[in-house]
């Protein structure tokens, strides 16, 4: 509480102390009124110089005199100014003006001559030659009588003890606006369970009650940090309004502020109307989007049924339209965007489009056959398939890319254009319907000395014992080939599971050695390599 009242009496001392400082600074006596008169009697000529020996304009040199142009004439007046200034002797009446052959002088000390005013400088004013050097003298005497008030060591001492009060107070005013901010931040700590119960969205943690404390303690930082430097910025004008060299700083400063934040005031209350029409097309778009979404929620459902339209091709045909309805929009609202007529806006636009053309061929050759894929329907999301070399379940499929999960557990990721441009295979197509399901087979070759009748009871026998093996349709026999030496018999079964394809090959292999071990049927592929009777064969008797 005592830092809150002492930071409020600083308010209250600043607010005071600045009003004060700026009435003295309003009723000083201005030492260059005649310069307002002078420079509204000059504004319609061209060729005019102003008179400046210290900050202010005194009056205007118009005309020139012999070979000295009105801007030397000017400057030499100034420098003469500079060195009267310097006299620290000087008097207001040791001005005088002494008439010469065309001219009047000003002279300083009867000597050292100011200017001189010819009866040209007169008319170009409209004033009589005697009473434009009278108010010459006066505005130089004033000019140099302020000037070396203004200079006074006691006045340095004033104004560099206002000066160091300034700091002062800028420095406790800084000094109150941390202890602030200290406390907010102390505040949250020690309240964390109050107010920060994290960011949560569909069930997921999109900020931790911990990172929404991290992340807002930064906030109060760099809002500390602005606060400092505006509060900073804003003191320059009055620590520069304090010496007169600097008063034309303080000028620059509010310039420098003031200028960017009407520029952007009035840009943005002449972009009022443009915001309006653009909030108006986005809100018609998304409504647009919402009735569409509606009729493909209910195609997904199949409670709406189009004669050749899938219902899983709803979601990517309500992709697509949403990705051209929303260019749509970006054309419609594109004009009412600020700057979008500038030739640099349109040259950036037309870089990135030639960039982005450049570098995503490969991108968009996958998803034009991911496209195609979509409408196609080779395989379902699960589905066992087999795409080159590569088979395994299907576990994801997007515009670019399709993953397969391998029965080793390898999950590979296959380019769109390479699954458009490869044949596929897909195991689970007739499992999912009133079909027998799928046909797994394998081969044994069997020396021609064993009856086929009891190969082929003994390959039935082992499909029917393997898990995973349908009853029916029935498993059947196919002898594929006859060779020189063997026969090749090929068991084929049906099976509902078409994922599990390695361990039902597994299980029937093992069967196939069990009943043909018990039906004493050796596997092999007998090779002869010996001289025979030819009265005698290899034909089994019945």
């Amino acid at each position: 509480m005592n830092h809150l009242k002492a930071f409020k009496i600083l308010i209250i001392f600043l607010f005071v102390t600045s009003v004060l400082w700026a009435q003295k600074q309003q009723s000083k006596p201005v030492a260059t009124t005649p310069k307002v008169k002078d420079s509204v009697n000059v504004v319609t000529f061209k060729d005019s110089y102003p008179v400046v020996p210290f900050q202010d304009t005194l009056f205007f040199i118009h005309n020139k005199i012999g070979s000295f142009s009105p801007e030397k004439r000017a400057k030499a007046i100034a420098e003469r100014i500079k060195q009267i200034y310097s006299d620290p002797l000087f008097e207001a009446d040791s001005l005088k003006i002494v008439p010469a052959d065309i001219t009047l002088d000003i002279v300083y000390k009867e000597a050292f001559i100011i200017m001189s005013i010819t009866t040209l400088d007169a008319k170009s004013v409209g004033k009589d030659s005697q009473i434009l050097a009278q108010q010459n003298v006066a505005v130089i005497a004033n000019a140099i009588l302020n000037e070396k008030e203004n200079n006074a060591p006691v006045k340095w001492m004033k104004r560099i003890a206002l000066e160091l009060l300034f700091i002062g107070c800028i420095c406790l005013l800084l000094y109150g606006i941390n202890i602030l901010f200290r406390k907010l931040k102390y505040f949250l700590i020690r309240n964390d369970e109050k107010f920060f119960k994290g960011i949560l969205i569909n069930n997921f943690h999109v900020l931790s009650p911990a990172n929404q404390l991290y992340f807002s303690l930064r906030l109060i930082g760099i809002i500390r940090t602005i606060v400092f430097i505006l509060v900073i910025y804003l003191s320059l004008p009055l620590l520069f309004s304090v010496f007169p060299s600097t008063v034309g700083f303080t000028t620059t400063l509010i310039h420098w502020i003031m200028k960017p934040a009407k520029f952007a005031l009035v840009s943005f209350i002449d972009f009022l109307p443009n915001l309006f029409s653009i909030i108006v097309i986005v809100v018609l778009f998304r409504y647009a989007l919402k009735i569409i979404k509606y009729f493909v929620d209910e195609i997904q459902k199949e409670n709406i049924n189009i004669d050749g339209f899938y219902s899983d091709w709803a979601k990517p045909t309500f992709n697509i339209i949403k990705v051209l309805l929303y260019a749509f929009m970006l054309v419609i609202i594109f004009p009412y965007l600020p700057g979008s007529d500038s030739p640099i806006f349109k040259g950036v636009t037309v870089f990135v489009g030639v960039l982005f053309s450049i570098g995503s061929s490969n991108a968009i050759a996958n998803m034009v056959a991911g496209l195609v894929i979509t409408y196609m329907r080779p395989f379902k999301i699960g589905d066992f398939i087999k795409i080159g070399e590569v088979s395994g379940s299907v576990i994801e499929k997007t515009a670019l890319v399709t993953r397969i999960r391998t029965s080793k557990m390898e999950d590979i990721t296959i380019p769109n254009a390479t699954v458009l441009s490869s044949s596929s295979i897909n195991f689970s197509a007739n499992t999912r319907s009133n079909t027998g399901g799928l046909v797994i087979h394998s081969t044994v070759t069997i020396g021609y000395d064993v009856p086929w009748r009891e190969v082929h009871k003994a390959l039935i026998e082992a499909a029917n014992r393997t898990d995973l093996i349908e009853k029916e349709p029935l498993p059947f026999v196919l002898q594929t080939s006859l060779d020189d030496f063997y026969v090749s018999y090929q068991i084929n079964a049906f099976t509902k599971e078409a994922t599990k394809q390695p361990l039902i090959y597994s299980n029937l292999h093992q069967n196939i050695q069990d009943t043909f071990r018990e039906a004493g049927i050796e596997i092999m592929s007998p090779h002869y390599k010996a001289l025979r009777d030819g009265n005698q064969s290899t034909i089994p008797k019945l």
